[in-house]
Protein backbone atom coordinates (compact mmCIF):
# COMPACT_ATOMS: atom_id res chain seq x y z
CA UNK A 1 0.00 0.00 0.00
CA UNK A 2 2.47 2.30 0.94
CA UNK A 3 4.92 1.57 -2.16
CA UNK A 4 1.61 2.44 -4.42
CA UNK A 5 1.20 6.07 -2.69
CA UNK A 6 4.99 6.75 -3.03
CA UNK A 7 5.34 5.52 -6.84
CA UNK A 8 3.37 8.07 -9.25
CA UNK A 9 2.50 7.07 -12.18
CA UNK A 10 1.17 8.64 -15.37
CA UNK A 11 -1.01 6.87 -18.50
CA UNK A 12 -0.32 8.83 -21.86
CA UNK A 13 -2.91 7.38 -24.43
CA UNK A 14 -1.98 8.51 -28.09
CA UNK A 15 -4.13 7.54 -30.85
CA UNK A 16 -2.60 6.85 -34.12
CA UNK A 17 -1.64 4.74 -36.62
CA UNK A 18 1.90 4.73 -36.89
CA UNK A 19 3.73 6.05 -33.81
CA UNK A 20 7.19 8.29 -34.19
CA UNK A 21 9.70 9.62 -31.67
CA UNK A 22 8.31 12.85 -32.22
CA UNK A 23 4.78 12.41 -31.74
CA UNK A 24 5.69 10.41 -28.38
CA UNK A 25 7.61 13.69 -27.36
CA UNK A 26 4.93 16.11 -27.78
CA UNK A 27 2.56 14.11 -26.47
CA UNK A 28 4.59 13.41 -23.58
CA UNK A 29 5.68 17.75 -23.16
CA UNK A 30 1.66 18.28 -23.52
CA UNK A 31 0.68 16.25 -20.78
CA UNK A 32 3.75 17.62 -18.59
CA UNK A 33 2.50 21.08 -18.90
CA UNK A 34 -1.43 20.50 -18.39
CA UNK A 35 0.38 18.52 -14.95
CA UNK A 36 2.20 21.88 -14.16
CA UNK A 37 -0.30 24.49 -14.94
CA UNK A 38 -2.50 22.16 -12.75
CA UNK A 39 -0.41 22.55 -9.82
CA UNK A 40 0.35 26.01 -10.67
CA UNK A 41 -3.37 27.14 -10.20
CA UNK A 42 -3.53 24.86 -6.94
CA UNK A 43 -1.03 27.33 -5.59
CA UNK A 44 -2.35 30.38 -6.93
CA UNK A 45 -5.72 29.07 -4.91
CA UNK A 46 -4.20 28.49 -1.66
CA UNK A 47 -2.38 31.44 -1.61
CA UNK A 48 -5.83 33.15 -2.32
CA UNK A 49 -7.70 31.63 0.11
CA UNK A 50 -4.80 32.14 2.79
CA UNK A 51 -5.24 36.23 2.01
CA UNK A 52 -8.85 35.85 2.32
CA UNK A 53 -8.46 34.62 6.01
CA UNK A 54 -9.13 37.19 8.77
CA UNK A 55 -6.75 38.34 11.10
CA UNK A 56 -7.69 39.19 15.04
CA UNK A 57 -5.45 40.18 17.86
CA UNK A 58 -2.09 41.47 17.52
CA UNK A 59 -0.87 41.79 14.16
CA UNK A 60 1.60 43.74 11.50
CA UNK A 61 1.35 47.11 10.86
CA UNK A 62 1.08 46.19 7.22
CA UNK A 63 -1.57 44.09 7.96
CA UNK A 64 -3.23 46.72 10.01
CA UNK A 65 -3.33 48.99 7.36
CA UNK A 66 -4.47 46.15 4.99
CA UNK A 67 -7.61 46.27 6.30
CA UNK A 68 -8.29 50.15 4.54
CA UNK A 69 -9.88 51.74 7.67
CA UNK A 70 -8.89 54.60 9.24
CA UNK A 71 -6.38 54.16 12.47
CA UNK A 72 -6.01 55.52 16.26
CA UNK A 73 -3.38 54.81 18.51
CA UNK A 74 -2.67 55.19 22.14
CA UNK A 75 0.43 56.38 24.15
CA UNK A 76 1.15 53.67 27.16
CA UNK A 77 4.53 54.27 29.21
CA UNK A 78 3.91 51.04 31.16
CA UNK A 79 6.78 48.54 30.47
CA UNK A 80 4.63 45.69 30.89
CA UNK A 81 2.15 45.73 28.09
CA UNK A 82 2.34 41.88 27.33
CA UNK A 83 -0.43 41.57 29.82
CA UNK A 84 -3.03 44.04 27.75
CA UNK A 85 -2.95 41.21 25.82
CA UNK A 86 -5.36 39.22 27.90
CA UNK A 87 -7.57 42.00 27.68
CA UNK A 88 -7.47 42.70 23.94
CA UNK A 89 -8.22 38.67 22.99
CA UNK A 90 -10.81 39.16 25.55
CA UNK A 91 -12.54 42.11 23.33
CA UNK A 92 -11.05 41.17 20.19
CA UNK A 93 -9.20 43.84 18.94
CA UNK A 94 -7.30 44.29 16.01
CA UNK A 95 -4.20 46.15 17.17
CA UNK A 96 -0.44 46.75 16.60
CA UNK A 97 2.07 47.51 19.65
CA UNK A 98 4.94 49.77 18.27
CA UNK A 99 8.14 51.10 20.92
CA UNK A 100 9.40 54.51 20.41
CA UNK A 101 13.18 53.91 21.57
CA UNK A 102 13.64 57.67 21.17
CA UNK A 103 11.76 58.28 24.00
CA UNK A 104 13.18 57.99 27.72
CA UNK A 105 11.93 55.95 29.27
CA UNK A 106 10.58 54.17 26.24
CA UNK A 107 6.76 54.94 25.30
CA UNK A 108 4.74 52.41 23.48
CA UNK A 109 2.10 52.97 21.02
CA UNK A 110 -1.11 50.72 20.32
CA UNK A 111 -2.85 51.30 17.14
CA UNK A 112 -6.33 49.95 16.19
CA UNK A 113 -8.50 50.46 13.99
CA UNK A 114 -10.66 53.71 14.49
CA UNK A 115 -13.89 51.82 14.75
CA UNK A 116 -13.00 49.75 17.26
CA UNK A 117 -12.68 53.01 19.54
CA UNK A 118 -15.31 52.38 22.29
CA UNK A 119 -13.92 48.92 22.42
CA UNK A 120 -10.87 49.91 23.16
CA UNK A 121 -11.45 52.27 25.36
CA UNK A 122 -13.63 49.75 27.59
CA UNK A 123 -10.51 46.93 27.03
CA UNK A 124 -8.00 50.06 28.97
CA UNK A 125 -10.29 50.68 31.49
CA UNK A 126 -10.50 46.97 32.53
CA UNK A 127 -6.80 46.73 32.00
CA UNK A 128 -5.82 49.44 34.01
CA UNK A 129 -8.44 48.39 36.95
CA UNK A 130 -6.70 45.01 37.05
CA UNK A 131 -2.86 47.00 37.53
CA UNK A 132 -4.48 49.42 39.60
CA UNK A 133 -5.86 46.22 41.82
CA UNK A 134 -2.20 44.23 41.22
CA UNK A 135 -0.40 45.78 44.31
CA UNK A 136 -2.94 45.28 46.96
CA UNK A 137 -2.36 41.98 46.63
CA UNK A 138 0.32 40.44 48.47
CA UNK A 139 2.56 38.43 46.84
CA UNK A 140 2.68 34.64 47.07
CA UNK A 141 6.13 34.86 48.61
CA UNK A 142 5.05 36.53 51.31
CA UNK A 143 2.21 34.83 51.94
CA UNK A 144 4.57 31.62 52.13
CA UNK A 145 6.36 33.54 54.34
CA UNK A 146 3.49 34.57 56.95
CA UNK A 147 2.62 31.18 56.93
CA UNK A 148 5.45 30.07 57.80
CA UNK A 149 6.23 32.12 60.88
CA UNK A 150 2.68 31.42 62.07
CA UNK A 151 3.22 27.31 61.83
CA UNK A 152 6.33 28.50 64.11
CA UNK A 153 4.75 29.90 66.61
CA UNK A 154 1.98 27.06 66.69
CA UNK A 155 4.50 24.72 67.18
CA UNK A 156 6.43 26.83 69.96
CA UNK A 157 2.88 26.91 71.73
CA UNK A 158 2.98 23.40 71.44
CA UNK A 159 6.21 22.60 73.23
CA UNK A 160 5.71 24.97 76.04
CA UNK A 161 2.38 22.98 76.95
CA UNK A 162 4.19 19.84 77.64
CA UNK A 163 6.98 21.70 79.52
CA UNK A 164 4.43 23.48 82.19
CA UNK A 165 3.49 20.92 83.50
CA UNK A 166 4.35 20.10 86.90
CA UNK A 167 5.00 16.71 89.52
CA UNK A 168 2.13 14.42 89.61
CA UNK A 169 0.80 13.54 92.92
Amino acid sequence: MQDEINEKTVTLCVNGGKMTSRILKNAMLRTLSQMDRGRRQHHQDAKARRQEAKYCGKQSMKRLKAANVELSNIEITDGNIKSFEKYARKYDIDYCLKKDKAAEPPRYYVFFKAKDVDVITAAFKEYSGAQLNKPKKPSIRKRLEQAKERAAKHREREKTKQKDRGPVH
